[in-house]
């Protein structure tokens, strides 16, 4: 190679050496990507600052060192969270020589008191980021703490100290932490905290420890007909009385509901629930661990779904109701409205925010709590017992009937159409009552591995070829000609566009699933990117699901666990693992899966875990969704570049297992 070619090239050394590599310190990563600690910087993640610092409240109300909780919301857009608990410790920190324990606390991630339990035996706040990330990202913050009958305080900005800890002397009749903070606009813009949703949470958070008294205040200029400007909230009932106030004067299908709480076996925690059936409307769902609420469900959700499943069947059993054998969760859940709410030891969650627990032990100790509760709910009033399986078996009918009939379409359509439906589907019989699926698969390699793996009578599969066209960016004479989409189509059989209809779909549930890595979630992105562009209805009726294969099987002996990411494979390893040599294997694609790994972790329904697609409450109008699908899936690269810079996190999927 000659010396002309090195003399003629331009150098990049000076773009991209040592001095181009950043090293964040402290607080530094938190405002650099907010989005990473609490979701992104829209309202949601701004009344969350206000949730994390209350979780730390109700944790020590929990632990049983604090009764009294109050929550003022102030002029300037400022929070103040008091309770009357242990205090934060002040004294200097051992490892950190110089600095008091309350600003380590306050300036450091990953530091805290709920690592190893001794301190908390359940808590919300796990990962020692909560009240770090809020003084990180709020322009003011000052800490008060009472603690040994002294008073101290540090104030910070933007997540550094103005000054050390100050002792501000003797204070014999008060106990317990104080912060009042202030968002940065530098990260929110202009947004201000809503009275009204504070309002709601503070007042949820009363009902899910029926020992501590939260107080309530706002600035007078605050005040509304549906916030006032003072209250006090203390429900002995729990979650019974939060239900009874959201049934109100509906009639339900029992005259009680069916409320009550239990202790795990071995001092694991416990669990309260409050449930009940409206005849004429439909319900809601609301679960909490440790206090903190997770709105996409988890494992908690599985062992309740599972405890009133089983129940009803057994109940059917015994009543001589032969039927009673195919009742499903979603027919008991529909239409009800349920309260759960869980307190157990490190709990895993999926994520900063603390959407969905994850907890695989969660699951068990709520059926098992659950189901002797609900077995006497139906057998010690038998009228109320056979008035809610009748209720329930209707559903069931419903439910089957119209499974029926999308069945006798979509057999119509195979034997009518036969010749036109995509080569390469590999259809299932539906000879059978389960719920249909189609699997959408990319290359033959795993391709093969799902079709050794399904449930013939179930489960059809369909590859399709590497990354599909991105119908966001494309013509519309380019979508029709693409061989891959019209694959698709013919193998949906429910029509695009405005003739799109979900009841004509030929299969109950649509799952993509792909590889566990950057490419699989390119492919998935833009597989979700055509159901939403071309086949509306599917998303907004709930049909289309991700699914989640393993990325590493962990084994240490005999023992061999799954984990989905390396986040997961950490937790893993410093729980299940500790301490023990692990032999870590990485798929690197569905192929190298054998069938039973594959039919284990990713297709068989009742081990599996799926991620339903849907549209955020907050997105109900599609413009607006359409508007973002054009803004990261579009022509202009420029905005997908904005946003993975200004707005990372803000997406939200809803998570059920199935």
């Amino acid at each position: 190679m000659s010396d002309d070619l090195f003399e003629n090239t331009p150098t990049s050394s000076g773009d991209y050496d040592a001095s181009s590599i950043e090293v964040l310190e402290g607080l530094e990563p938190v405002r650099r990507r907010p989005g990473m600690y609490i979701g992104g910087t829209d309202e949601r993640a701004l009344h969350h600052l206000v949730a994390e610092v209350l979780d730390n409240a109700m944790d020590e109300a929990v632990a049983g060192h604090a009764s009294r909780i109050e929550v003022r919301v102030e002029d300037g857009n400022t929070v103040t969270i008091a309770d009357n608990g242990r205090g934060i410790p002040t004294g200097e920190h051992p490892k950190y020589p110089g600095k008091s324990t309350l600003e380590v606390i306050l300036t450091t991630l990953h530091s805290g008191g709920k690592f190893s339990g001794k301190a908390y035996a359940t808590s919300g706040g796990l990962h020692g980021v909560g009240v770090s990330v809020v003084n990180a990202l709020s322009s003011h913050t000052r800490i008060e703490v009472a603690r040994d009958k002294q008073l101290y305080a540090q104030e910070f900005s933007k997540g550094q100290p103005l000054g050390g800890i100050e002792e501000l002397g003797p204070t014999p009749n008060r106990r317990g932490t104080t912060v009042t903070f202030t968002p940065d606009p530098e990260i929110f813009g202009e947004r201000k905290f809503s009275p009204k949703r504070l309002f709601k949470l503070v007042r949820s958070k009363a009902y899910l420890f029926a020992g501590v008294e939260i107080r309530w205040k706002c600035a007078e200029k605050l005040a509304s007909e549906d916030v006032p400007q003072e209250a006090v909230f203390k429900f002995p009932g729990g979650l019974a009385d939060h239900l009874a106030e959201q049934i109100g004067g509906r009639e339900c299908v029992t005259a009680q509901p069916f409320a009550g709480s239990q202790d795990f076996a071995e001092e694991q925690g416990r669990v309260e629930w409050a449930i009940a059936w409206p005849l004429f409307s439909d319900g809601s769902t609301s679960w909490y661990c440790n206090t903190v609420p997770t709105p996409d469900g988890g494992t908690h959700e599985q062992g309740l779904r599972a405890a009133l499943t089983k129940g009803l069947r057994a109940f059917g059993d015994l009543t001589g109701v032969k039927k009673a054998k195919d009742i499903t969760a979603d027919d008991v859940m529909n239409g009800a409205e349920v309260m759960l709410s869980v307190f157990i030891r490190e709990p895993q969650f999926q994520s900063q925010t603390k959407d969905r627990l994850t907890s695989p032990e969660a699951a068990k100790l709520v059926e098992t709590a659950m189901r002797d509760h609900f077995d006497h709910f139906l057998a010690d009033n038998m009228d109320r017992g056979k008035a809610l399986l009748g209720q329930v078996m209707e559903r069931m009918d419903e439910r089957l009937r119209r499974k029926q009939e999308r069945e006798i379409k979509r057999k119509t359509a195979t034997n009518a159409k036969k010749l036109r439906l995509p080569g390469k589907l590999t259809d299932c019989s539906g000879e059978t009552g389960g719920e249909t699926e189609l699997f959408i698969v990319e290359g033959d390699s795993a391709g093969g591995s799902a079709k050794q793996a399904r449930d013939r009578k179930t489960q059809a599969i369909l590859p399709i070829r590497g990354k599909i066209l991105n119908v966001a960016s494309a013509s519309a004479d380019k979508i029709r000609a693409n061989s891959e989409i019209a694959d698709l189509v013919l193998a949906m059989g429910c029509g695009t566009r405005k003739e799109c209809d979900a009841e004509n779909l030929r299969y109950d549930r649509i799952i993509i699933m792909t590889d566990a890595d950057v490419d699989g979630a390119h492919i998935a992105t833009l597989l979700m990117t055509f159901f939403f562009q071309e086949m509306p209805d599917i998303v907004r009726k709930g049909h289309l699901f991700l699914a989640q294969p393993p990325l590493y099987r962990l084994t240490a002996g005999k023992e061999s666990r799954y984990a989905r990411d390396d986040e997961h494979r950490a937790e893993l390893e410093a729980t299940v693992f500790k301490g023990k040599k692990v032999d870590v294997g990485r798929f690197k694609g569905l192929g190298e899966m054998n069938p039973s790994q594959l039919r284990e972790t990713t297709m068989a329904p009742d081990s599996r875990s799926l991620i339903r697609i849907t549209l955020p409450q907050e997105f109900e109008q599609r413009a607006v969704v359409k508007e973002l699908v054009d803004q990261l899936m579009g022509r202009n690269p420029e905005h997908r570049f904005n946003f993975i810079q200004n707005r990372a996190g803000d997406l939200e999927r809803d998570m059920i297992d199935a």
